[in-house]
Parts: structure tokens; C-alpha cells; sequence
């Protein structure tokens, strides 16, 4: 696969210097892709996949945690500088287009670290293509949605996502007026940070005062239903290879106390999954898992531990 490079370190609060961006060939044009840490592709390397309605930059608090790490963050498909790439989307999809990026970005199989959405990805990448993955860290994500089985698309995407659906068409007049929505938000509201502010400012495309979060509802809505009911994650789950540390919440997106997952729920996959274990993060909701800084320490420290074992 061939990558453009278009290497940056513009729009960085954390002041990373080693942050950078390229751009990788995928199907219908380029994926906008993050590198932080070392420069030399042989240093120690892993995959980072972003939730269903975020973006690459969900991950520079773990950067901050894992200086000595090589990540790579992709927008995926329908989100952020990748908004403009077509259907369809949908696990396998992504999977493919995550393949590219290895394959441009990578000398070796790499730990996939994956969120929310990006965890399914993660696992279906793994199973897809075995040979660029060593073993997978799913954060809040990766088993199937405790959601009941007749519901249709659109129910699903409403009793998951709710709010978070619900933004994707509105509209805002000013940036200041999207900060304002997100500082209100209850999974944020104790948790705001200059790393936060990015995210939220870097997922606005348009000009004032018709701005529009970047994310395409259609890849939300066609990626979620596939997180209940996606054959091509049933089937990866059956054939679930590399070891696997899954990371629980114990609050959930509006930093409710349950989950994304009820407690007991996971555990019960890793009774049937013999390459699945199960931990909780205490004192997190499902973005500060990733996102705040007791959340992003207890996935590095994760991290460091499937980049030992590799």
C-alpha cells in the first residue's frame, strides 16, 4: 500500500512534539492518519482504533502515558479528515482499511488497542488479518451490545447511543457554542481538559455559523447496528485467537452508573473466550477511560503489559 505523507505537529496542546500526521491510500481515496512517539517504525508499536462518533484525537492523553510507544490513530472511514471517504462502512470495512495503514505504517504484527466502536474493529481486524495482530487490548467495547434482539437499526442506534446520535444532526453557530455543549455533558463535566477542548474543536467541519460534527451519521448508524448483531463479529469472536485484555467501565456514556456493559456480562464471554480476560477500571465512565488520566494510566499500564507478552 502506498501512504502520502503530510507530517505536522500543528494543533498539539499537549505539546507533543513527536505528534505527526500522513495520510494512507484506502479505497475511495486516503485515511487521515496520527503518529505519536518514536520516529523509527521498529520501536515498540501499537494500533489505536477510536469509538463510533470520535476520532484519532480521543488518544493523546494515552500518548502522553506511553512516551516510549509508537502509536498509530487513524480517523476511521465517515469520521474526522476521513469524513469524505464512501460506503460502506461497517466492520469489515474498516478492518481493511486499518490493514493499509499497518501495512504502510508497520514492520510487524502490532498490540491493537481499541475503543467503544474500535474495539469490534479491533477484533475483526484480528481476525481478518491475523498476521499484522499480536494480541488485542479492547477498552469498553468488543462483545456483542446487551441490547434486545428484535430491535431495528434505528432503535439500536437510539437505545446505545442516544445523545450522542442525536448531535450528529445538529447544527451549531459558533465553536465556542460546541465547547459549551460538550462542557455540559455529563461524562466531561468534572473531567475538562486543553486535550478534551481538542477533540471536541477538532470534530467540527463547515464554517460559522453552520457547523456540523464531522462524523457522517450514516457510518454511525450502519457501523452500530453492527455491534449487536454483525456477522463478521460473531464470527471473529468463534475464532478468537490472540490473547485478549478487555477493560471495563463501571459508568457509561452520560457517566451513568451500570455501563455500556452490566457487571457480570463480560465476565460470562471470558467463561466461554479462552484467550479473553477481564478487568475493571474503577472510577471511570466510558470516554475517561480513555480520555482522563487515572483512564488513560490504567490502559497504558495494560498496554505495557500485552507489549511484554508479545
Amino acid at each position: 500500500m502506498n501512504q502520502t505523507a503530510s507530517n505536522t505537529a500543528a494543533n498539539n496542546p499537549a505539546g507533543n512534539s513527536t505528534y505527526r500526521t500522513t495520510e494512507v491510500h484506502v479505497r475511495g481515496g486516503t485515511l487521515h492518519t496520527a503518529l505519536w512517539g518514536p520516529e523509527d517504525p521498529a520501536a515498540p508499536t501499537i494500533l489505536a482504533v477510536h469509538g463510533v462518533t470520535a476520532s484519532h484525537k480521543a488518544w493523546p492523553k494515552l500518548a502522553e502515558a506511553l512516551p516510549d510507544v509508537r502509536i498509530i490513530a487513524a480517523d476511521l472511514r465517515g469520521r474526522g479528515l476521513s469524513n469524505a471517504l464512501p460506503a460502506p462502512y461497517g466492520m469489515p470495512s474498516h478492518a481493511e482499511d486499518l490493514a493499509a495503514v499497518l501495512a504502510a505504517l508497520s514492520t510487524g504484527p502490532v498490540v491493537v488497542v481499541g475503543h467503544s466502536m474500535g474495539a469490534f474493529v479491533s477484533v475483526v481486524l484480528a481476525n481478518l488479518f491475523p498476521q499484522l495482530v499480536r494480541s488485542l487490548v479492547l477498552v469498553d467495547g468488543g462483545l456483542p451490545l446487551q441490547v434486545p434482539a428484535d430491535l431495528s437499526d434505528e432503535q439500536i442506534v437510539a437505545a446505545v447511543l442516544g445523545p450522542a446520535a442525536e448531535r450528529l444532526n445538529a447544527v451549531f453557530p459558533s465553536r465556542e457554542a460546541y465547547r459549551s455543549y460538550w462542557k455540559q455533558h455529563p461524562a466531561f463535566s468534572a473531567d475538562w481538559s486543553p486535550l478534551v477542548e481538542d477533540y471536541v474543536d477538532y470534530d467540527l467541519t463547515g464554517e460559522e455559523p453552520l457547523l456540523r460534527p464531522a462524523t457522517r451519521y450514516q457510518a454511525m448508524a450502519d457501523d452500530t447496528a453492527e455491534l449487536r448483531r454483525g456477522p463478521s463479529l460473531l464470527k471473529a469472536l468463534d475464532e478468537l485467537a490472540v490473547e485478549t485484555l478487555v477493560l471495563r467501565a463501571p459508568r457509561g456514556l452520560l457517566d451513568e452508573p451500570g455501563g455500556l456493559y452490566a457487571p457480570g456480562y463480560l465476565d460470562a464471554w471470558a467463561d466461554k473466550l479462552p484467550a479473553l480476560t477481564v478487568r475493571e477500571v474503577p472510577d471511570v465512565n466510558h470516554y475517561t477511560i480513555i480520555m482522563g488520566a487515572a483512564g488513560a494510566a490504567a490502559v497504558a499500564d495494560t498496554v505495557r503489559e500485552a507489549l511484554a507478552l508479545a
